[in-house]
This record gives C-alpha cells, sequence and structure tokens, in this order.
C-alpha cells in the first residue's frame, strides 16, 4: 500500500464527510457494521465466548425461538443451517439487542449479560453483524469505506477532522490485504462486483477488530471464484475472531466449518460435523426433506 494512494483516498474522503457522517450517525445504515469497543480484554475462563441457555421469544402466539441452549468457543468458526422459520435471523436479533428475549440467558464471554444491552453498546462490546445484502456506501471508495468504519463511534464534528495515525493506516492496509481488495483501494465502492462489496463490507467490520463476527448467508449471490475466495477469508479470520454463520451452501459450509448447529422451530436439532448432520434421520426428515 503506497502513501499516494492513502493520500488520494484521504483527498477524496474530505469532499464526502460531512453528507456521510451525518447520514451515519442519523440512518439505520450504521447498524449494519459494529463500533469500536472500548479497550480491555473479554472473560472467556470458562471457555466460552458466547452463550445462550434456555431462550425464548413468540411473536403473536408463534414461537420464534423455543428453548434455544448453545455455545461458541473463542476462535471458533461455527456454521448454522435449518429451514426457513427455524430461527436463524431471530436468534441473531437477540445477540445483538435487536430483540429481546422473553426469557433465558445471553452471555458473551464470562461476565457480559447481553439482556442488560442495547444494539449500539453490543456493537461497541465487539460484536460484529453482517446481513446478507451488503450495505457499502457504493458513492465512496473502497479506501473511504473504511476509514469511515473507524469513524462511526465519534461525533459528527470529531469525525470531519479525523485524521489516520500510522497504526490505523498500517490496520487499513491489512485489511485490504486480508479481504484481497488492495488493487481496488481508489475504486468506487459502487462498482464492486456483488462478492467485492460483501468483503469490503466485512472490512469495515473488522477495522474495528470484533470478537465475534454474524455473518449472513455470506456468499449467496457469489460466483464460484468470489465463493472461494471468501472461504479462504474465512479460513484466515478463524482463530482470530470468533465467527457465526448462517448459509444454505453446504459445499461452502463443508469446506470452512468443524462444527455445524442445525436448527428447527426455534432450538437445536442437531449438531456436529457436517457429514454428521447430514446422516442425522431427524436432520433429514425437516430439512432435507427426504
Amino acid at each position: 500500500m503506497t502513501p499516494d494512494l492513502f493520500e488520494q483516498g484521504a483527498e477524496r474522503l474530505a469532499t464526502h464527510q460531512a453528507r456521510v457522517v451525518a447520514e451515519v450517525t442519523s440512518g439505520d445504515r450504521s447498524a449494519s457494521f459494529g463500533r469500536i469497543h472500548e479497550a480491555g480484554s473479554l472473560d472467556v475462563t470458562h471457555g466460552r465466548i458466547l452463550y445462550l441457555e434456555d431462550v425464548h421469544v413468540s411473536f403473536d402466539g408463534f414461537k420464534a425461538i423455543n428453548g434455544l441452549s448453545l455455545d461458541i468457543a473463542p476462535g471458533e468458526l461455527r456454521c448454522i443451517i435449518g429451514p426457513n422459520g427455524a430461527g436463524k435471523t431471530t436468534m441473531m436479533d437477540i445477540i445483538t439487542g435487536k430483540t429481546k428475549p422473553d426469557s433465558g440467558q445471553v452471555f458473551f464471554g464470562s461476565t457480559i449479560d447481553l439482556l442488560r444491552h442495547n444494539e449500539p453498546e453490543i456493537a461497541q462490546l465487539g460484536i460484529g453483524r453482517k446481513f446478507q445484502k451488503p450495505t457499502v456506501f457504493e458513492q465512496l471508495s473502497v479506501f473511504e469505506n473504511l476509514e469511515l468504519a473507524l469513524k462511526t463511534h465519534k461525533g459528527v464534528a470529531a469525525s470531519m477532522f479525523f485524521k489516520l495515525n500510522g497504526t490505523q493506516r498500517d490496520r487499513l492496509g491489512e485489511v485490504l490485504k486480508t479481504i484481497n481488495l488492495e488493487d481496488s483501494v481508489s475504486r468506487q465502492a459502487g462498482n464492486l462486483s456483488h462478492g467485492q462489496k460483501q468483503w469490503l463490507e466485512i472490512g469495515m467490520l473488522l477495522m474495528q477488530d470484533p470478537k465475534l463476527l454474524l455473518l449472513d448467508e455470506p456468499v449467496a449471490g457469489m460466483t464460484d471464484y468470489e465463493t472461494e475466495r471468501t472461504a479462504e477469508l474465512f479460513l484466515a479470520l478463524k482463530g482470530k475472531h470468533s465467527l457465526m454463520v448462517v448459509e444454505h451452501d453446504m459445499s461452502f459450509i463443508n469446506t470452512i466449518s468443524d462444527i455445524v448447529t442445525v436448527l428447527c422451530d426455534g432450538s437445536v436439532l442437531a449438531q456436529g460435523t457436517l457429514p454428521q448432520v447430514q446422516a442425522d434421520e431427524r436432520v433429514i426428515e425437516v430439512y432435507l426433506g427426504r
């Protein structure tokens, strides 16, 4: 990453600053990526970064989540599968604070009760969420999108005068390399392919160094090449971050995941390696339709 490329990105960002910062701070688009969490280490001495116990949620009498219990270890890449209506999205809504359960426990690490925090607070704690549809700022460059991700925790005035320091520039360069967009740093995000936009949004999350990433159908609509590169990306992130991936592409899941959790009717139906859950008669009956 050359200094000239950073300067080009910084110059273009200055012309968009007031409009974009106002949009981020006042609109819902900022909710699609996390915010920089406060310094400090997460207590995972019990061996779990995320813990859900006997969680229940009902909507107008419909049990969307019905006694859901699961946990994820630090650095784990967990895939979640299940038929439509299984409760996958609602589960992510609960983890990120969008939906409050009727009962149950949801902990981040050993001591942080997520049910006591709202969405912005949970994002600042180090949980980043990416929805299926990419929500990058298409009029800005790749550089500008990544730089903007560092600003969303600041006020409007502070953001307008915010400049990257050396450490942040190094971080941006590392993220560009990780998401395979080094050669597109000055390219307008709207001109990226669908897969590249997905990588860029993941990069926006990574700029904030989240401890846990929630990713909803990340390879939907991707080409075979983009899917392969996304698998490589996730495997590179595994261990450095914890990942929960909701996905329907079984080939992709087989490539990236050690453990697969199958949801059905708002609770865990089966769990194990992909071959194990695919051989489970209950899964075959309710999910695979055989």
